[in-house]
């Protein structure tokens, strides 16, 4: 979601609560918190990274389940890594949106250019720590979940090679192609996973509302789709149940973000994520005195946000695309 913390808001208190990882502070590759398994065999280097904001706990509790049923890759290798433990440490239920970050969102300093700049938030110092890592991942996963009601979704990038990734890994059935946010580059941006004539991929998933108990579940079952998807695992590993059902997936192309230019931005009303609007030209809200118009008909509004801020990203305009051999 965009890179602000929202106001606290009463409903969120008292739901998923945070897992203690403590245990795995250690790693097993000489940085805190970071595994990495090699099944020995010949095979793709796979990655999955949760917490990335420190208040999206169900790609904690994935990767905790992982770990603790001795999940192996029997193919290539297997990355495991918590991002932003800092910022998780802090959680409180009654506060559970300022541990998002400490200092400044993770989820926008992913470049060469931050990563080797002058930067010194914390946020920045983990992601150099875990960057050197990543350069020798062929597939990535990015775990997170969304401060606004949503259905779960896959955000695969402007390469075609997202969308194949997605494809293979089968579900959540909305399938994002976008940019990402003006405010910086996002995680499954990063390198070469948005390199057109680079074979590594990425993929973010949003598995749901913080909080909600059924992200859990969404992101283990994708965790596990995406391992079978990426043939880093053969099986379901015992003790795992991932969802039998498939779902038609469907393919929405973002063409634009809004950014937030004003202090008084505000939508016309209020709007669901993948909400149509039928027709062109249509107003849904305004930036300050400008009008936001809905670019062509159907125009499909992707992960609305409920709380603004000046360079965050207000929606997503996008529009549903056929895809080949779909």
């Amino acid at each position: 979601m965009t890179g602000h913390r929202p106001t606290e808001r009463p409903r969120e208190r008292q739901r998923l609560r945070p897992r203690d990882i403590s245990a795995y502070r250690s790693g097993n590759t000489g940085t805190p918190y970071v595994f990495q398994f090699d099944s020995a065999n010949p095979g793709p280097h796979a990655a999955i990274v949760a917490l990335i904001h420190g208040n999206e706990l169900c790609g904690a509790a994935a990767l905790d389940t992982l770990l603790s049923l001795g999940v192996r890759p029997t193919c290539g290798k297997l990355s495991l890594i918590f991002a932003n433990v800092l910022a998780y440490e802090t959680f409180d239920p009654i506060r559970p949106f300022a541990a998002r970050y400490l200092d400044e969102d993770m989820n926008r300093v992913w470049s060469a250019e931050i990563l080797s700049g002058a930067g010194d938030s914390r946020e920045v110092a983990r992601a150099r720590e875990v960057a050197p890592l990543l350069a020798d991942v062929d597939f990535l996963l990015d775990l997170h979940s969304t401060s606004s009601p949503a259905p779960a979704m896959i955000l695969a990038g402007q390469q075609p090679k997202g969308v194949a990734l997605a494809r293979a890994t089968g579900s959540p059935a909305h399938v994002v192609t976008d940019a990402g946010h003006a405010a910086g580059p996002r995680l499954r941006d990063f390198a070469a996973f948005n390199d057109p004539n680079a074979s590594p991929s990425a993929l973010l998933v949003e598995c749901g509302e913080h909080f909600s108990p059924t992200s859990e579940d969404v992101a283990l079952d994708v965790a596990i789709r995406f391992l079978m998807g990426t043939k880093t695992l053969a099986a379901v590993p015992r003790g795992v149940i991932k969802s039998t059902k498939t779902p038609t997936q469907k393919y929405i192309d973002v063409t634009e973000a809004v950014t937030i230019r004003s202090e008084k931005f505000a939508f016309a009303r209020k709007f669901r994520c993948f909400e149509t609007i039928p027709k062109a030209a249509t107003i849904i809200g305004h930036d300050g005195v400008v009008p936001v118009v809905t670019p062509y008909d159907n125009c499909i509004l992707v992960m609305p946000a409920t709380h603004f801020a000046p360079g965050q990203t207000a929606v997503r305009l996008g529009r549903h695309i056929p895809w080949p051999n779909a």
